[in-house]
């Protein structure tokens, strides 16, 4: 008995076996599902250093066309929605990215080479971000609307409206703050957005797609597409359903810029020009009111 209790004692336990790792497959996010790309395609993603990060769908002109039709049925929906509503969800975003806040910093540290300090200041500043813009949805049309002294017996009323369908490119070096800084004001006046990610840097934007999956987000009102951002811009700003475009992310290519901003001019698109953007500052309210339309509403008094 003393030998078999000796055996016992000095057997050694199996070791485990390897486990192999289980890769994030990156998916385009259109009108509220995760598809592949229509083409196919994707991209090598490579940190700040250059090391592999991940594979990335590259969209086609297709997608694009796609996320543009997905946009366009959810904009009724949430253009009508009430905008004390509109800040719900929007605060619900922010909720969900805070939850998830370890993660986009090794995603943004990764993309940006930045320490995991600066990465969760950064992680934290987009969820504050989403925060104040939820705050301004019903307070909107108090800056940009009013009623307006008339000669004459009538109530005369000017309202703040979403002009419609919104292209953005995001920025290409802020690969969160940015993006949250160029969406959140688009969709807090009740447009809807077809974003184009930084071309070099997407893996933030595709994975945020996830937050606003699950942040009671109405399917189609952000749409997210990853790939070359001169291939996907030249068909969103030719493209008659879209009503304006930002050309952030067109910045750093004078020529991209001015192409976009001449096939935009064929349906009278609004334009925001790319300019020199500090992400960390005020926001201030100039996006929020670029891309709302001001509707005058003439009224008889006593009827």
């Amino acid at each position: 008995m003393s030998d078999r209790s000796d055996k016992k004692k000095t057997a050694k336990a199996a070791p485990a076996p390897a486990r192999l790792s289980v890769l994030k497959t990156y998916k385009l996010f259109v009108g509220g599902k995760f598809p592949r790309s229509e083409s196919g395609r994707v991209y090598e993603v490579t940190d700040s250093r250059g090391g592999w990060l991940a594979n990335a769908p590259q969209s086609s002109r297709k997608d694009a066309r796609d996320a543009v039709v997905a946009a366009r049925k959810a904009f009724a929906g949430w253009s009508g929605a009430t905008a004390y509503n509109r800040g719900q969800v929007l605060y619900r975003v922010a909720e969900m990215l805070t939850g998830r806040r370890e993660q986009f910093a090794a995603e943004v540290a990764d993309a940006e080479g930045l320490s995991v300090e600066a990465a969760l200041a950064a992680v934290d500043a987009a969820a504050d971000r989403w925060v104040w813009y939820a705050g301004w949805t019903d307070k909107i049309a108090q800056i940009a609307g009013g009623a307006n002294p008339v000669a004459g017996p009538f109530f005369n009323l000017s309202v703040p409206e979403p002009t419609g369908v919104v292209a953005v490119l995001a920025p290409q070096k802020s690969s969160l703050l940015g993006l949250v800084s160029v969406l959140a004001p688009v969709i807090a006046g009740g447009n809807t957005a077809v974003v184009v990610t930084s071309a070099a840097a997407p893996l933030p934007a595709l994975s945020f797609a996830e937050v606003l999956a699950t942040s009671d987000v109405p399917g189609g009102v952000v749409n997210i597409l990853s790939g070359d951002t001169a291939e996907l811009g030249v068909p969103l700003a030719a493209h008659q359903d879209v009503n304006a475009i930002d050309l952030t992310g067109a910045g750093g290519d004078a020529e991209l810029a001015t192409q976009l901003e001449t096939a935009a001019a064929d349906n009278l698109k609004r334009v925001l020009r790319p300019a020199d953007e500090d992400w960390t500052a005020d926001p201030g309210t100039g996006r929020l009111l670029t891309f709302l339309e001001t509707k005058t509403v003439w009224h008889p008094i006593g009827v």
